[in-house]
């Protein structure tokens, strides 16, 4: 069945009904019904590229923003990414240097507690050392006190072969204990083992005549105690002053380094942190954009699926409309003759074509009243079907289909809502998100910008400090050079009239010397000459002197102002360099951060707009539920009147209704 034949079959129902003897020809009138028939398909064609336009121009826009935000979010999930691999090297080398640090401490400390260990044990020993040499020194007191208040009453102990033997004596007149002469005994032989082995002497204890009375003996061993006592202490003193430096030198170390542990581990605290939170922002923002990505790709796909279903229902129109004109052209051509003897009408192929077209009709009116898309779609796919001469139940089942379909849809109306609730939200703060980023950015860019200024300032009043400068030292330079050509011919007047005036003294003076008594006269008169020649000289040389303490002067001067100048000429200069280079790099900062924020506005324009044509589909055209229930009642009203007219039921009442042959 050709694109045209549904229409005609309607054309040919509506001529079916009977003629009366006032009605104008039936030729003429079947014309008039494919001219309006051509008419209506053409704003139908218009409506839907209308419809059409505005579906390619949404699509476009949505493409459009899905790619910003796919682009920002591939950004953010590679900054993000890299954040997380900085923050990990952080921790990994943080963890590193604590052990490190804490294998340091250890180590300070056990050294720590060994060397507390020794020097307890050097104390003790000490300690010991000390008593029994102090305890020595008064045992050799006493005895030397007793043999020296008793005289010739121990005259017994001095005539001894030995200290030993003195000892025992002593011992055996009670003079001393016998524990202070064992202890005695013990110091004189550790004292004479010393003395053997160092030098190869004699026992010390085997003669007393050999060092003196034993009185001259005990002197001797006590001075030999109190010189060990001095080094045993002074011994102590070093041991326990390198303990000390040991100690602090050890603590400081252990100090320090738990003052580094705690700054590491804080540090390593800090990373983990912002690691964990780069990690959970670059799962919401991998999501995001996985959801985007998906989003755009079923968005492209759904858009070339109405545009593939555009063409098809405009090149469905083209036929339909070249098979009406073809239609018009046989009436108009072929039925002159025939129109004077008779009228014939059309012959119906079938009911069930007719009711099959009726049905279409029907549904496309009804998609145009309730300005329905999938309703348009179904008449197409309906309108496709009959032309490719497919079955009854067929365009049955896909009026069944939708109606299934606006069935389902209306128990997931509720959910729409919801939908538009969480776009409009995730919209809103996309849009607080970006403007706070541009707000951001723009205090940032003002901030440089000022310093930027601000900096340049300086720098013009640095440079022309440093100008004020060069002009003040050309000046000094020039004075300074006039001013010692001055000098410099004084000085040779003053030292040549100096040189003039010695002469003049030199040649009056060994003139009248010479000359003796014979000038007696003029002798009174030369040495007043001499003496005001003296006078001048006087003066020439305290100029001269004033004139070179002044020259000093003024080159100690002019070296200071020149060094000074040189300081100040380099300290600025440096700080025109450093300043010109910091306003250099914040107006490139300036300039990067102005593209960043011409970015994201571009990305917040993006959203606005997509916000406002969000907020035109879900709040300025949102309707009702009752609004949307009548419609869709409407809708399911009408595809069920729809299934009826395939049945043949309403169809061929309202169709057939009057129609009678002619005689």
């Amino acid at each position: 069945m050709t694109a045209a034949m549904p229409r005609l079959v309607l054309l040919a129902l509506a001529l079916s009904t009977p003629v009366s003897a006032g009605q104008s020809n039936p030729i003429g009138k079947v014309l008039e019904l494919l001219g309006n028939l051509e008419s209506k398909i053409t704003a139908e064609g218009e409506e839907a590229t209308k419809m059409h336009n505005e579906l390619t121009a949404w699509c476009d826009d949505r493409v459009t923003n899905l790619g910003f935000d796919i682009k920002t979010g591939q950004r953010e999930v590679a900054d993000l990414s890299a954040t997380i691999e900085k923050q990990a090297s952080l921790l990994s080398s943080g963890a590193t240097t604590i052990e490190d640090i804490s294998a340091s401490i250890a180590g300070n400390e056990a050294d720590l507690k060994a060397a507390t260990s020794v020097r307890a044990e050097e104390a003790k020993t000490f300690a010991a050392e000390e008593k029994e040499l102090n305890e020595v020194a008064d045992t050799l007191d006493r005895a030397i006190a007793v043999l020296s208040r008793a005289g010739s009453s121990l005259m017994q102990v001095q005539s001894a072969k030995n200290v030993v033997e003195a000892f025992r004596l002593m011992v055996d007149a009670s003079v001393l204990s016998s524990a202070d002469a064992s202890r005695l005994t013990a110091l004189v032989q550790s004292q004479s083992s010393d003395e053997d082995t160092d030098a190869g002497a004699p026992d010390a204890a085997a003669y007393v005549s050999h060092s003196g009375n034993i009185i001259d003996t005990l002197e001797g061993l006590k001075e030999k105690a109190l010189e060990q006592l001095s080094d045993a202490r002074k011994k102590e003193s070093t041991a326990r002053h390198n303990f000390e430096m040991l100690r602090q030198s050890l603590e400081d170390e252990i100090k320090y380094s738990n003052k580094d542990m705690a700054e590491t581990k804080k540090a390593v605290a800090a990373a983990g942190e912002a690691k964990a939170s780069a990690e959970g922002d670059l799962a919401v923002t991998s999501k995001d954009l996985s959801e985007d990505q998906a989003e755009l790709a079923n968005t492209e796909a759904d858009c070339a699926s109405k545009a593939a279903d555009y063409e098809a229902a405009t090149k469905s129109r083209g036929e339909e409309l070249a098979a009406l004109a073809q239609a018009k052209k046989a009436v108009s051509d072929m039925t002159g003759g025939a129109e004077k003897l008779s009228y014939s009408f059309l012959q119906l192929s079938s009911s069930a074509d007719l009711a099959q077209f009726e049905a279409v009709r029907f549904v496309r009116d009804l998609a145009k009243k309730t300005s329905s898309v999938a309703l348009e779609q179904l008449a197409s796919r309906m309108s496709s079907a009959l032309k490719l001469g497919g079955p009854f139940d067929k365009v049955k089942g896909l009026i069944a289909d939708m109606i299934a379909r606006l069935e389902e849809q209306a128990g997931a109306d509720a959910s729409h809502k919801a939908y538009c609730d969480e776009e409009l939200s995730e919209s809103e703060e996309k849009k607080a998100e970006k403007s706070a980023l541009i707000a951001k950015i723009s205090t940032k860019i003002d901030q440089m910008t000022a310093r930027s200024a601000q900096l340049k300032e300086e720098v013009a009043g640095l440079e022309k400090a440093l100008s004020e400068i060069a002009a003040s030292q050309a000046s000094a330079d020039k004075y300074r050079q006039e001013e010692h050509g001055v000098f410099t011919a004084n000085k040779a007047e003053m030292e040549q009239g100096i040189e003039g005036v010695n002469m003049a003294i030199k040649i009056i003076r060994e003139y009248y010397a010479q000359a003796g008594k014979a000038h007696t006269a003029a002798d009174g008169a030369s040495s007043g000459i001499v003496g005001m020649l003296e006078v001048a000289l006087s003066d020439f040389t305290k100029g001269l002197a004033e004139m070179m303490a002044a020259e000093d002067s003024s080159s100690s001067a002019y070296a200071r102002s020149t060094q000074e100048n040189k300081l100040e000429t380099a300290s600025k200069s440096q700080d025109v360099k450093y300043k010109a280079a910091e306003s250099v790099k914040l107006d490139k900062a300036v300039a990067e951060a102005t593209s960043d924020r011409s970015s994201a506005q571009d990305e917040l324009d993006a959203v606005n707009e997509y916000l406002a044509k969000l907020k035109e589909q879900c709040v300025a055209k949102a309707e009702s539920y009752g609004e949307r229930k009548a419609r869709r009642d409407a809708e399911l009203s009408g595809l069920k009147q729809a299934l009826e007219i395939l049945e043949g039921q309403a169809f061929l009442q309202r169709g057939l209704r009057g129609v009678r042959p002619h005689a």
